[in-house]
């Protein structure tokens, strides 16, 4: 599949995308087609499921990469990856101050909820405990869990399920 790179967004206007947004849950569809993330376009494309073109030119993976990095969506990048490769269903979270909004397998957001707010940070992150509690109070108060996904110097990942409880 073809699609073309438009700002922050990558449209995608062949037919065959709405069975990707239905079946498979990426992006949201428009007027000009399935529009979806630089993350969301990048993973196809290293799937090989997507080409990404710019004024007709296609761009490369490690173009799509650098277009990441210098968005500073790099490590929201390995985490978004890694969780479709779990087969969790992954979707924005900005409604809910989170990068993602995350369902468990077998789940998908026609089907209810999320299950899952996940923060994305880098070991090196100093978090204050207001912002910290910040989190935890809003995924309590949407009833979702809240994972930290914890992204170390390496690019490993470490998930942290906090939940709020009461004494």
């Amino acid at each position: 599949m073809n699609s073309e790179l438009s700002g922050n967004l990558v449209v995608i206007k062949d037919k065959k995308s709405i069975k990707l947004h239905e079946k498979s849950h990426y992006g949201n569809m428009s007027d000009e087609g399935l529009q979806i993330t630089l993350i969301e376009a990048l993973y196809l494309a290293e799937k090989g499921k997507l080409k990404i073109l710019k004024k007709g030119k296609i761009i490369s993976i490690e173009e799509m990469f650098q277009k990441i990095r210098k968005e500073n969506l790099f490590i929201k990048y390995l985490v978004y990856s890694d969780l479709r490769n779990r087969g969790y269903i992954v979707k924005t979270g900005f409604k809910y101050g989170s990068e993602f909004r995350l369902y468990e397998r077998g789940k998908s957001p026609g089907d209810g909820h999320s299950d899952y707010l996940v923060k994305v940070i880098s070991e090196n992150y100093e978090i204050s405990a207001t912002d910290f509690s910040s989190y935890v109070r809003v995924a309590h108060g949407v009833n979702k869990k809240l994972l930290f996904a914890v992204v170390d110097e390496e690019n490993d990942i470490t998930y942290y399920n906090v939940e709020w409880t009461r004494p």
